[in-house]
């Protein structure tokens, strides 16, 4: 069973102390970027706040350190679901939508 998509939120910063708000359990999330909505990722995974808490959003420089003009301005949504199988189900259906409509199929 698939449930409704979270609103929009904006995605963590280092060194900021904010915190992702996600589903620790199986489901779909997707992050844009905040200023075009382009799509920067879209997964169906098994835990969700674990996968956001992994996503590399930016560039390291040599020493390690974040370079803080390359970190994108990023939000994130997410859609929590009863099993991984049903995530990977509702993921093929959206990109099978959103083929379509690239394609011209939808009216």
């Amino acid at each position: 069973m698939i449930s409704t998509w979270s609103e929009w939120k904006r995605y963590p910063r280092p060194g900021r102390g904010e915190n992702i708000e996600a589903p620790i359990s199986p489901g779909l999330y997707e992050v844009r970027y905040a200023g075009t909505g382009a799509l920067h990722s879209f997964e169906a995974v098994e835990n969700v706040a674990r996968a956001l808490a992994l996503l590399q959003t930016g560039t390291k420089s040599w020493f390690g350190r974040r370079d803080a003009r390359a970190e994108a301005d990023l939000e994130y949504r997410t859609c929590a679901t009863s099993t991984k199988a049903d995530a990977k189900a509702a993921a093929e259906r959206m990109i099978g939508r959103r083929e379509t409509y690239m394609s011209g199929g939808a009216v």
